[in-house]
């Protein structure tokens, strides 16, 4: 079976037998050393990681309005994210047996929760995981800048990386809820990706993916149906 839905052919997919992973990212500001589409390369490389699934083209904006005063974000807002992923559920789900969203932005969880909700509610087996490294910083810091060292280092200019804000996401929720990114780091990283590395984003890397492994083979969705 071809595992590219792009580049497959309807009779290549077997009705009601496939589990489709869409990788949900997003367009937005990862600090001055980082490419726009980092959250969706990341979560495209965990999908296509997975075993036995189709690979959906991914999802590539998403809810990203706390990035907006950063030239280059292009953010549909949450609203439009959640009527988006509600009625790519309900299309996919007519011929695949399940979908599960690789979600690689965390401004898009809550959309997320919402819609897969609705879908399960609607008898449609949907599902979503985060690529979320535990203990990992914020925001195109070390953790996302050694990913991407592994995953596509030719996107990475370390030349340009620099420490933004390092203080704890509790810390600066306040602020960043009323004005956004930019109310708490001028250059739009949270956290220091000046010591991140190629190897340690492998390790980062293979971890995601066991997990997200582990958590589609078990496919136990929870209330809102993220995957346990």
């Amino acid at each position: 079976m071809n595992r590219n839905l792009d580049t497959a052919r309807w009779p290549d997919l077997a009705p009601g037998r496939a589990t489709v992973a869409v990788p949900v990212g997003a367009v937005e500001q990862h600090g001055p050393h980082l490419p726009l589409d980092t959250d969706t390369r990341i979560a495209a490389a965990v999908a296509a990681a997975l075993p036995d699934v189709v690979i959906a083209p991914p999802l590539a904006y998403g809810a990203s309005g706390e990035h907006e005063a950063f030239a280059g974000t292009v953010s549909i807002g949450a609203d439009v994210m959640e009527s988006l992923l509600v009625e790519y559920g309900r299309s996919v789900c007519r011929w695949a047996a399940r979908v599960v969203f690789v979600n690689g932005h965390g401004g898009n969880a809550h959309a997320l929760a919402k819609a897969v909700a609705l879908l399960r509610y609607e008898g449609r087996d949907a599902a979503w995981l985060p690529c979320a490294v535990p203990g990992g910083d914020a925001h195109a810091g070390d953790t996302e800048t050694s990913l991407l060292l592994h995953l596509a280092p030719g996107a990475v200019d370390m030349t340009r990386a620099e420490a933004g804000s390092t203080e704890s996401i509790a810390t600066l929720l306040p602020r960043l809820r009323e004005g956004g990114i930019v109310a708490v780091s001028a250059n739009g990283v949270l956290g220091d990706p000046t010591a991140a590395s190629a190897e340690r984003g492998a390790h980062m890397f293979a971890d995601l993916v066991e997990r997200a492994t582990a958590q589609v083979a078990r496919w136990q969705p929870g209330a809102e149906g993220r995957l346990r």
